[in-house]
């Protein structure tokens, strides 16, 4: 088993945006309406969206292989891309998406690990991620690798509120 992370290039949209529906539908829809998924999606992952946040300077997206094969990906934002106002020194996981079929190989610990090495290299304090709170798995995978619940804010699935817990971790 061969596990590598690249970083990706404006050249990568439509192969993330693939990524994306495909990973963010298998993750959701079974607890959301199929309207507001579907608004979600488009607003969320359309071309031109993705584009933009490739081509942002304070957000990385990394896609993660295994055995030569694209099984995920993590986006990361810093600065005035992070999502809520966390401090310059903050670094957001924004997404880390593991395709059904590459899961329980490590792959979503190996982008968590290449988010606070990022975090590292930019001298960040902490790390932080927003988490739905009905998504008891990702909850605790993150308690496992560190993070604890510091805050919670809306987020908007189409048109339900929804409330995602704040993760934090301290770093260093």
């Amino acid at each position: 088993m061969t596990i590598h992370i690249r970083q990706c290039t404006l050249e990568d949209a439509r192969i993330l945006q693939e990524i994306s529906y495909e990973t963010f539908n298998d993750t959701f829809a079974h607890q959301n309406s199929p309207e507001n998924m579907n608004a979600y999606l488009e607003r969320a992952f359309n071309i031109t969206q993705l584009e933009k946040e490739l081509a942002t300077d304070s957000s990385d997206f990394f896609f993660v292989y295994f055995n030569k094969e694209i099984a995920g990906y993590l986006k990361v934002n810093t600065n005035d891309a992070q999502s809520e106002q966390m401090g310059n020194d903050s670094l957001e996981i924004e997404r880390i998406y593991v395709r059904n079929n590459f899961q329980k190989h490590g792959l979503g610990k190996h982008l968590l690990n290449k988010a606070v090495d990022i975090a590292v290299e930019r001298n960040k304090k902490k790390i932080w991620l927003g988490v739905w709170e009905k998504n008891e798995n990702a909850i605790a995978f993150y308690n496992k690798m560190g993070f604890v619940q510091t805050g919670a804010h809306s987020f908007y699935m189409g048109d339900e509120e929804q409330i995602d817990f704040i993760m934090t971790k301290t770093l260093g």
